[in-house]
């Protein structure tokens, strides 16, 4: 689908003057913070909580700026409203200036790319890639070191990386928070290592209304044939089952799995966009 329109500082605009200026050195730089919003049937789900991470990575990063909160999400149901959209992807880029009033929000809509439904069904495989991402808990725009290690991921036919951090833990995917299970618990990186996804948020009130638990724990690649199975989460991969990461394969029979993955698509088919 084509889009017609974006917003620049919370005015809906042609999307032919959706640019950055080359003389942008914050934008070269990746001095900004960036969501990524799921749209289905006109609606953003889990707005408040994407805005929030976007305006608590600005925060981390001491960009400064001008945007509040009920701004923000006007101006995303105005660009929603304007489009005509049903289901996007929707975007929101908050690029940092010399001073607050410099900074520039910009929100656009694009086409989700969803995973192939045999994923759910087989699992995805993942590799690792040694690398640690500077302040995890703000989700900004250097992501190089991300790019690459998904690139050699895609290269690999795997459909992520998972990060090692410099202890030889597992901490994340490169756009994907990381979970293994065992039985009903469930077992995440400590929080201090990654960004808090709001999938995961959104996972981890499914799981408890459905009688799971969580532990935090250091994850080593020595530590995975001791549990059932792993998955990973996203915006657009909600759950998603792991087959293999690297070389270590997991049982196909993980019906604790299976059963979390029913509940929280049943979730968010219901509960209208609000976590």
């Amino acid at each position: 689908m084509e889009f017609k329109y974006f917003s620049r500082n919370g005015k809906v605009r042609p999307i032919a003057e959706a640019v950055v200026p080359l003389s942008s050195v914050e934008y070269s730089y990746g001095f900004g913070v960036y969501e990524t919003i799921r749209v289905t049937k006109g609606i953003p789900y889990f707005l408040p909580d994407h805005i929030e991470r976007l305006r608590g990575s600005a925060q981390e990063i001491e960009l400064e700026h001008a945007f509040g909160a009920d701004s923000i999400s006007q101006s995303v149901r105005e660009l929603i409203a304007k489009n005509e959209v049903e289901t996007c992807n929707l975007k929101i880029l908050l690029i940092g200036g010399r001073t607050p009033q410099d900074t520039t929000l910009f929100i656009l809509c694009l086409n989700p790319l969803f995973p192939d439904k045999k994923l759910y069904r087989d699992g995805a495989t993942c590799i690792t890639v040694a690398y640690e991402r500077y302040l995890p808990h703000a989700k900004t725009l250097n992501m190089l070191r991300s790019y690459l290690a998904y690139r050699e991921a895609q290269k690999a036919g795997a459909y992520d990386a998972l990060l090692i951090n410099t202890k030889g833990c597992i901490t994340e995917g490169t756009r994907t928070n990381f979970f293994c299970i065992k039985g009903k618990t469930l077992y995440s990186p400590p929080e201090s290592d990654i960004l808090i996804g709001v999938t995961l948020k959104a996972l981890l009130k499914v799981a408890q209304a459905n009688g799971y638990s969580l532990e935090e724990r250091d994850i080593r690649m020595a530590d995975l044939p001791s549990f059932d199975g792993a998955f990973i989460t996203s915006t657009s991969t909600k759950i998603m089952p792991l087959r293999s990461v690297d070389s270590h394969i997991f049982s196909s029979h993980q019906s604790a799995l299976k059963e979390l993955m029913t509940a929280f698509d049943h979730f968010i088919d219901e509960c209208g966009g609000v976590l």
